[in-house]
């Protein structure tokens, strides 16, 4: 059964999700009242974590599948959940172009990439991939949860979420709402992005949300003759930017000639940046 994206049934209480109690809500209460979400009877996940930048265009998609491909080589299950619904960008990384479909618990059937990352994505469930989705914040926080809450994850240790850039009410949706462990910051070095991302770091903070650190991407280039680090886009301010914010610094990511050129072709997995390895390490041994 091929699942199409129309409007959910979830009307922002999860009464139509699959692991709704009896009474419309989708989990247990947590002390502030809200309630969080459980999966169904057949997910288990040791770790949710959160890739944040507060802005578009900084690489967050690109740092999920960053991370989602570095665990997967330890030999960890992970998943990746695509929260940008109206923008979504990590299925073509993989080179996932299938629609989604459901089985017989009318569970949604996640993707599956070459090295065995599960993925969902809103892009899975268009008729055409260049469709857009024109939903108001209420449709795309509901399926949000309902990617966590009626997707067969299976078990995994870790499920990356690719969140919506800013602070809007989907982030805040996936603040209340999902279990989430900890949050990665991204970011890059120019002033204009720093400030927004901050807004990103206060949020998650008034929320108590777990921050692991920041990754700075785009940060240098490697001089191919001398070796040298070129910042082109300006001197890193990942050092002055957690100092400010008292989070940790994880990783500078450089900007290295043919990834772009992977991503284009769906070959993500094939992209070695070791320099995220800090990054990873911080989801590797946060305590759930």
């Amino acid at each position: 059964m091929i699942i199409k994206l129309m409007s959910p049934d979830c009307d922002g209480n999860c009464s139509g999700c699959a692991s709704a109690n009896p009474d419309g809500s989708c989990g247990a209460s947590s002390g502030s009242g809200i309630q969080k979400c459980v999966p169904n009877k057949s997910t288990k996940i040791k770790k949710v974590i959160g890739v944040v930048s507060g802005k578009g265009g900084v690489g967050k998609s690109f740092v999920t599948s960053l991370l989602a491909s570095y665990l997967n080589k330890e030999g960890k299950k992970v998943g990746i959940l695509d929260g940008d619904i109206v923008g979504p960008s990590i299925p073509k990384s993989f080179n996932i172009h299938s629609q989604a479909y459901g089985n017989e618990d009318r569970l949604i059937v996640p993707a599956e990439t070459l090295s065995g990352i599960k993925l969902i994505s809103s892009n899975m469930m268009l008729e055409h991939e260049d469709d857009p989705i024109i939903w108001r914040g209420s449709l795309v926080s509901s399926l949000l949860k309902q990617f966590y809450t009626d997707v067969a994850w299976g078990e995994l240790e870790v499920l990356l979420i690719d969140m919506p850039p800013g602070t809007s009410d989907v982030t805040l949706t996936a603040f209340q709402s999902l279990p989430i462990d900890g949050i990665i910051i991204v970011t890059s070095p120019q002033d204009l992005v720093s400030l927004i991302v901050k807004k990103a770091i206060n949020m998650a903070k008034m929320m108590n949300i777990p921050i692991l650190g920041a990754v700075e991407n785009m940060s240098y280039v490697l001089c191919p003759e001398c070796g040298k680090k070129i910042e082109i886009y300006g001197k890193s301010k990942l050092e002055e930017f957690t100092k400010e914010t008292g989070i940790k610094a994880l990783a500078k990511l450089p900007i290295k000639e043919g990834v772009s050129g992977l991503i284009d072709n769906g070959d993500v997995e094939k992209v070695e940046m070791d320099e995220i390895l800090p990054a990873v390490k911080a989801i590797d041994v946060l305590e759930k």
